[in-house]
């Protein structure tokens, strides 16, 4: 082939590409910053970009998650709409803020809030295990455990050795693990102990070279639940590891969580929530009634209001977002906030200057040092507004501070696995507790104080004079930030 002739037909192709792609780009209506972070990437590299966009680009969670979700949906959706009234909030006894947010997440994902339970915040890693431990070692029905990690080692091993106990006295034991999150714990010792002592392992949204195009790779079971017996529930930011034994060789330190333990009748909501991510992954039905029944007047156990608010890329849109959306427009004296990731949307972003310029007290808490260089740089490219705004953030140096927290004037708390970046509000399977009762907004303001603390401060006059080539890199960064 001629040289002209060659050199046409790659422009060709490269045009082709290029309109086709943008074409799909446009039709699918991504929000608007990130069809134009992919066009621009299309344009500059067609092959690359084309490549990057079918893999990642779309919210493909597979032909055999869509029909199985759609086959339980009215299963589910009749147990919910079941629940009797005894156990459903009174809205007109909650605040005006958690009133406007409990209906914001009725109407989006369907659940109540529920009355009449009793929480608990265990603060860190050993009092979290051995509390989980403690309540298998009681299980006489079932225990279910979902998280995205599992990492051998320390006092998570002790978990598992709880759950063969409990599998040999005939408890149901159940483990949902995140494929990718979880990848190593696949290959070690411990999963081939727990399945011959007949614990029932399942991992989610695998990935393979034949997948990728079909499920996109990226989308990740994020949210951490245990439930045992539908009298005890767990969420919150902790992953199923000893700190003292996970990532040792990432130089941010030990990772600090923290997680709630619940009783009453959020937690069999809890519950329904496992069992419709276990049988949407492994396609074996598992009725809602099953094994505990409906949640009645006899499971209360306290006087706190909650609401199990799930998330993700199906059919909860964009729920959680704009829960976080709501929560910031309706402080109004204080908003405090902590976790790992802050890489917020430009509406996030806007919220919170427009809150603190509004004259509420903003204060953000995330790790000195994080554990994704792009990530680390991408927050800190937020720093000048915010800070210029007002609102005061804080540096945690002990360790990479995992915990995922919002506490709105002291009444209302969203507390579970969501960050504050654009991958939880979009991409992740993610839970939510929305805790409307101020004795547990109190707990949680103590421990953020914690926190702050063992934190450094950030001073506006000290971070403007950082060198200009840190403030190029982090504004570089900051372009990847609607594809992270």
């Amino acid at each position: 082939m001629p040289f002209f002739s060659l050199f046409t037909f790659t422009t060709l192709v490269h045009v082709l590409i290029i309109i086709g792609i943008s074409i799909r780009i446009i039709q699918v209506r991504l929000p608007v910053a990130t069809s134009l972070a992919w066009l621009l990437l299309v344009f500059f590299l067609p092959v690359a970009g084309t490549i990057g966009y079918l893999v990642f680009g779309e919210k493909r969670l597979g032909r055999k998650f869509t029909e199985r979700s759609q086959a339980i949906k009215g299963r589910y959706d009749n147990w919910l709409s079941g629940l009797p009234n005894e156990i459903r909030s009174d809205l007109q006894r909650l605040s005006p803020q958690a009133r406007s947010l409990s209906r914001l997440a009725e109407t989006t994902v369907n659940i109540p809030a529920l009355s009449g339970n009793r929480l608990q915040l265990l603060e860190a890693a050993e009092p979290i295990l051995r509390s989980i431990i403690n309540d298998i070692d009681r299980a006489e029905k079932f225990c279910h455990l979902e998280f995205y990690i599992w990492t051998e080692g320390g006092m998570a091993d002790e978990v598992g050795a709880a759950l063969l106990r409990a599998a040999g006295r005939g408890v149901t034991c159940r483990v949902l693990l995140d494929a990718i999150g979880s990848a190593g714990f696949s290959k070690g010792h411990l999963l081939a102990q727990l399945k011959n002592g007949g614990i029932e392992v399942a991992f989610a949204l695998p990935v393979s070279a034949l997948s990728v195009f079909k499920v996109r790779p990226d989308l990740r079971l994020h949210r951490k639940i245990v439930v045992i017996d539908d009298t005890a529930g767990y969420t919150g930011s902790f992953n199923l590891v000893d700190p003292r034994f996970f990532k040792q060789d990432a130089g941010v330190g030990a990772w600090v969580d923290a997680m709630v333990r619940l009783e009453g009748p959020a937690v069999p909501a809890l519950n329904a929530l496992f069992k419709w991510d276990w049988e949407v992954e492994t396609g074996r039905d598992l009725d809602a009634k099953a094994e505990s029944g409906a949640p009645s007047a006899d499971l209360r156990t306290g006087e706190t209001d909650v609401q199990v608010i799930p998330s993700g890329p199906g059919k909860t849109g964009n729920n959680i977002y704009q829960l976080l959306l709501l929560s910031i427009y309706s402080a109004r004296r204080e908003i405090n906030m902590t976790t790992p990731y802050f890489v917020p949307d430009e509406a996030v972003s806007t919220a919170l200057l427009t809150a603190a310029e509004r004259g509420v007290n903003v204060t953000v808490i995330m790790p000195q040092r994080n554990d994704s260089r792009l990530v680390h740089y991408t927050c800190r490219s937020y720093f000048d507004d915010m800070l210029s705004a007002g609102i005061r953030i804080f540096g945690f140096k002990d360790g990479l501070l995992h915990t995922k927290s919002v506490v709105v004037d002291g009444q209302v708390a969203l507390f579970g696995s969501v960050n504050l970046d654009v991958r939880s509000f979009w991409l992740d399977f993610e839970v939510t507790l929305g805790v409307y009762d101020p004795d547990f907004a109190k707990q949680l303001l103590a421990l953020q104080d914690k926190y702050i603390e063992d934190s450094i401060p950030v001073d506006l006059q000290t971070w403007q004079q950082r060198p200009g080539k840190e403030r190029f890199i982090e504004n570089l960064a900051r372009l990847a930030s609607p594809l992270l």
